[in-house]
């Protein structure tokens, strides 16, 4: 991309040429974005970093919180954050992504999600997950499926549910939610960026917000979404508002509907920790199967316990206080062996804040 995409005034005549002579990080204006940012999260990692630490006093109150480990977490946060207005300047993806935090429509939901607490708070203490709506037919999903993950109410199966998770994700990561997941761009985009209109499948891409992440970030691209909750899935379908060369369906990643090798990249967020071993193993090898060779996987997830040296008690506290049945098993299941193991070549891992970042490519 190219890095003179940011600015507002790049345009014929003196000034517009004065400016783009300007390196990024001297731009009047890329500075004032930078204090923007940084004041936002710096704000919303007080806040919700406090309300967090309030909830998780009184659910978890055996549960002590480890300061050294805190303090690698901070720390983690504020690289994070560098790193993501380092790959605006590198012009991995755009600025518009920053400021794309949206307010109105939390603030709005805020109320809900707060009247909803006293339910989590009931659910999780009484240890009750599979309190699942019946007019959702829960029997239609796999076993693993059918939990109150999150000890979120109803799961993953109703509206209410799917209208609440994005903010309730960026409470939990104090702000951070949206960003963590733009870590996995620059490596997804390097593979296509060149191709005239590249197909890209986003596996579990739930309400859309990392479709809508790509979308603006390659418009030209033809991008699918595959959800097992149709809930999510119509979700999804509103937030992206009909955007051209978007195909949604409610789909199990473990047996995908399209044909071999019809994708020249494909992405997961968030979903492999949620899953058990073995249909880990299923989903990465579908993932194989509808890349073309050479095409390239990127998985966001949680960091894992060899990544985690002098704070793994973040991690192992996790499924603890939120219902993650299968976060003991993902923590020890690296995910590069794993995608080795069906077929993949590992290119590169990355750890940003709570997250790794494993790209990999389909040989051939």
């Amino acid at each position: 991309m190219n890095t003179r995409t940011y600015h507002l005034d790049d345009r014929p005549g003196l000034l517009g040429r004065l400016r783009g002579a300007v390196p990024r990080r001297l731009d009047p204006l890329w500075m004032l974005d930078r204090a923007r940012y940084q004041t936002r999260h710096r704000t919303l990692a007080v806040a919700l970093g406090t309300y967090m630490a309030l909830w998780h006093r009184r659910t978890q109150p055996d549960v002590t919180p480890d300061p050294k480990a805190l303090r690698h977490v901070h720390q983690s946060l504020t690289e994070m954050l560098a790193t993501d207005l380092a790959n605006v300047e590198a012009g991995h993806y755009p600025r518009e992504l920053l400021h794309a935090f949206p307010y109105a429509s939390y603030l709005r939901t805020m109320p809900e999600l707060l009247r909803d607490g006293k339910n989590i708070y009931a659910r999780a203490r009484a240890q009750r997950h599979d309190e699942l709506p019946a007019e959702a037919e829960p029997e239609r999903y796999p076993p693993y499926y059918r939990r109150t993950f999150h000890w979120q109410s109803d799961g993953w199966l109703s509206v209410r549910s799917a209208r609440l998770y994005d903010l309730s994700v960026e409470v939990l990561f104090g702000g951070a939610a949206d960003v963590m997941r733009r870590m996995a761009l620059p490596s997804l985009l390097a593979g296509i960026r060149e191709l005239p209109h590249p197909r890209v499948l986003d596996i579990a891409c739930g309400t859309g917000r990392f479709l809508d992440a790509l979308r603006r970030s390659l418009p030209k691209a033809h991008l699918y979404g595959v959800d097992l909750s149709p809930f999510y899935i119509a979700h999804a379908r509103a937030q992206l508002g009909g955007a051209p060369h978007v195909a949604l369906s409610a789909q199990n990643a473990e047996s995908l509907s399209f044909e071999d090798a019809s994708f020249d990249a494909a992405s997961s967020v968030f979903l492999f920790h949620e899953l058990p071993r073995d249909v880990r193993r299923r989903v990465a090898s579908e993932a194989l199967r509808v890349l073309r060779p050479g095409g390239r996987l990127v998985i966001c997830d949680a960091a894992q316990a060899r990544d985690a040296a002098g704070w793994q008690s973040p991690l192992e506290n996790f499924p603890k206080i939120y219902h993650e049945p299968y976060f003991k098993s993902y923590l020890r299941d690296d995910l590069e062996a794993m995608l080795e193991e069906v077929g993949f070549q590992v290119e590169s891992s990355e750890v940003h804040f709570l997250v790794k970042v494993v790209t990999a490519r389909r040989p051939g």
